[in-house]
C-alpha cells in the first residue's frame, strides 16, 4: 500500500517519481538518470564491448561524413544543426571538425536534460573544435519541440543518434514524430538513429553487461531519490533485469525488489511498499526493421530520402523530410 499527501510545489522529476512508485505496477522514466554520476556510467557504457551501438553509429557517421555534410548542406547556404539529446557528442564532432574544417556555415545547437552533460560538451567543444559556432540549451525534447518552431529563418537539420527514439514505444514516437514533422519546413531534414533487429542474445548482452556496469547506471534512479528527495531505498536489494522480445522488437529494463520492503522519500511525504520480486519498470528500447521504421516515418507525415548502416547491418540512421 502506498500512502502520500500531496505537495504544494514540486518538480517534474518529484511529481513523476509520485506517480510512478504509485501506480501498479511501478515504474520510472529513465531520463532521470542522468545527472553528473548517471553521465559518467552511460559514458562507460559505450566503451564496454558488449554495448554495440555507440560503435555502429560512430563507424557510419566517419565513413559517410562528406555525404552527410552534403545532405545537410544540400539547397542552403547556411543550416542550424540541432541535436535532441547531444550528451558527450562524441559521434556528433566527427561531423562538426568536417563542417567547419569544409567551412560550412551552421550554428550546432546541442540539447540535453543534463545540464552537467551540456556545461561538459560546451566546455569541449569550445577547446576542439573553436571554429563551431556552439548554442547550448538543456530542455527535454517535447520542451525544446515548441522552441524549434522558432527556428524558420534558414535550413533545420535536426539528429537524434544514439536510438534515444526507441525509449519510445511505437504510439509514443509517432506521436513525437509528428510533432517533430510539424517544426519543419520543407528543406529541413531529420536525422535519427534507429537500432535494427539482430540476435536477441546481442541485444540482451548489450543491456546486462557482465561487469554490472549497466546495473549500476540503472540503480542510479534509486540513489537519486535517496539524495534528491530524502529516501531510504536499499539500492543492493534491487536487482538490474533485462528482457528482450524478438517479436516485438522490445528490450525492457527492471529493477527487482528481493525481498519485501518499505520505503520512505521524506521530500514526497511518501511511503511505498514492495513485495519480494516486485518490479519497477524503468525503460525500453526498441528495435527496428525497415518496414517498422517506413511505417512510423508515413504515419507521422515523413518520407525516407536515404539511409546508412554500419558493415554488420546493426544499426542504421535515416534522413526525413516532410511529405
Amino acid at each position: 500500500m502506498n500512502t502520500s499527501t500531496p505537495s504544494k510545489t514540486k518538480t517534474a522529476f518529484q511529481n513523476d517519481v509520485q506517480d510512478g512508485l504509485s501506480s501498479f505496477p511501478k515504474y520510472l522514466y529513465s531520463k532521470y538518470i542522468y545527472d553528473e554520476k548517471g553521465d559518467k556510467l552511460f559514458q562507460d557504457i559505450m566503451a564496454l564491448p558488449e554495448y554495440y551501438l555507440t560503435k555502429c553509429e560512430f563507424e557510419i557517421i566517419s565513413e559517410h561524413t562528406q555525404e552527410i555534410a552534403a545532405l545537410f548542406s544540400e539547397n542552403a547556404a547556411s543550416f542550424d544543426l540541432i541535436e535532441l539529446g547531444a550528451g558527450d557528442g562524441k559521434k556528433t564532432k566527427v561531423l562538426l571538425k568536417h563542417l567547419a574544417d569544409e567551412n560550412f556555415n551552421f550554428v550546432y545547437k546541442p540539447i540535453d536534460i543534463s545540464q552537467n552533460a551540456i556545461d561538459l560538451l560546451t566546455e569541449n567543444l569550445s577547446s576542439e573544435l573553436p571554429k563551431v559556432t556552439v548554442d547550448a540549451e538543456k530542455g527535454e525534447y517535447f520542451e525544446v519541440l515548441e522552441r524549434l518552431q522558432t527556428f524558420n529563418k534558414r535550413k533545420k537539420v535536426i539528429l537524434l543518434l544514439g536510438s534515444n527514439i526507441g525509449n519510445l514505444l511505437h504510439h509514443r514516437a509517432i506521436d513525437f514524430l509528428t510533432k517533430l514533422k510539424d517544426t519543419m519546413g520543407e528543406q529541413d531534414q531529420l536525422f535519427i538513429g534507429f537500432d535494427q533487429k539482430k540476435d536477441p542474445q546481442t541485444i540482451l548482452d548489450a543491456y546486462n553487461d557482465a561487469t554490472g556496469v549497466t546495473a549500476a547506471f540503472n540503480k542510479n534512479l534509486l540513489h537519486r531519490i535517496n539524495t534528491e528527495m530524502g529516501g531510504n531505498f536499499n539500492v543492493e536489494k534491487f536487482k538490474h533485469w533485462e528482457v528482450y522480445d524478438p517479436e516485438s522488437g522490445t528490450a525492457k529494463s527492471y529493477l527487482v525488489a528481493t525481498e519485501a520492503m518499505s520505503v520512505t522519500i521524506e521530500a514526497l511525504d511518501l511511503t511505498v511498499t514492495f513485495d519480494a520480486w516486485e518490479t519497477i519498470h524503468t525503460e525500453i528500447s526498441q528495435k527496428y526493421t525497415d518496414k517498422v521504421v517506413a511505417w512510423l516515418a508515413d504515419s507521422a507525415g515523413l518520407t525516407i530520402e536515404t539511409s546508412f548502416e554500419d558493415g554488420k547491418g546493426y544499426y542504421k540512421n535515416y534522413v526525413f523530410r516532410r511529405k
